[in-house]
């Protein structure tokens, strides 16, 4: 009978100060040709990374977490979801984070080959993506890209509770920021394509893009008490222009207009009339 087993602790990893776990399978399920992987580096997402792996398995056909030396319990509860593949544990936390995050979505986009899937999508915790299975798949082949169009979610007066465990993290807030960007979050497998450079959430190397699919953005909108964390997150750990902009931000999270000064929308609204920057 095939199924999921148990989490093996592997002897030897290639990289210094990291740790790698991989979900032992009966049934030889390892490391077959998959449609869609997905991968994603954390730290501390105890709160929302449970409904986040939730959404995520909806159109993917396994996960692989990388653990950026996270303080709370965001670990054991990655391994309690059967699509998670694999677990990166990076043991020992690095202050220069513009060259690190790189480091781990290159080192995450290496695991994911090896299952020689079709796509690669990469995500973050707080990202919700509106899109199927069934549409990715049927993309031609010629295109190595798909760029998903990204909205800020906004706290706002009268939508400022703040977001709790089991909580549905989609549609969790009604007003959005118009402006978006269409962000590299879907690729292809292929030896042309690599994270490089300082601070690199998109992959280089795609040659043929293609624009589709919505996605909602929460890094501003789940509680108070996140939003502080985040501007200090930005503020102590990222340079200038990152730390000023972050400093600067403090005690705001409530918003009647968008960072840029904009009328807030409902999601259908800025779908159809959004802002480019």
């Amino acid at each position: 009978m095939s199924g999921f087993h148990l989490w093996k602790k592997q002897k030897q990893y290639a990289e210094k100060n990291y740790e790698r776990y991989d979900r032992t399978f009966l049934g030889g399920r390892g490391y077959r040709s998959i449609g869609i992987i997905g991968i994603t580096r954390v730290r501390n997402e105890s709160m929302v990374i449970a409904d986040t792996l939730r959404h995520v398995s909806k159109f993917t056909d396994g996960i692989i977490v990388l653990d950026d030396c996270s303080t709370d319990n965001t670990v054991e509860i990655v391994k309690k979801n059967k699509n998670v593949r694999e677990i990166l544990l990076h043991t020992k936390w690095e202050k220069e984070r513009l060259q690190e995050e790189t480091v781990h979505r290159q080192m995450l986009y290496t695991e994911a080959k090896k299952y020689h899937p079709q796509w690669i999508y990469y995500f973050d915790a707080d990202e919700r993506v509106e899109a199927d299975k069934e549409t990715i798949l049927s993309i031609p082949e010629t295109v190595d890209g798909i760029k998903v169009r990204l909205f800020d979610a906004y706290m706002t007066q009268g939508d400022d509770r703040s977001y709790e465990n089991n909580d549905k993290l989609w549609n969790f807030r009604s007003y959005f920021g118009p402006e978006y960007r269409d962000i590299l979050m879907f690729f292809r497998s292929r030896d042309t394509i690599c994270f490089q450079g300082l601070d690199a959430r998109e992959p280089s190397g795609c040659k043929n893009t293609i624009e589709k699919f919505y996605c909602q953005h929460y890094g501003k909108a789940m509680s108070y008490e996140q939003w502080e964390e985040t501007c200090d997150y930005y503020a102590q750990n990222f340079p200038e222009p990152y730390r000023s902009k972050w400093q600067s931000r403090k005690g705001k999270a409530l918003h009647v207009k968008s960072d840029f000064q904009r009328e807030l929308k409902l999601w259908d609204e800025v779908k159809k009339h959004g802002v480019k920057i």
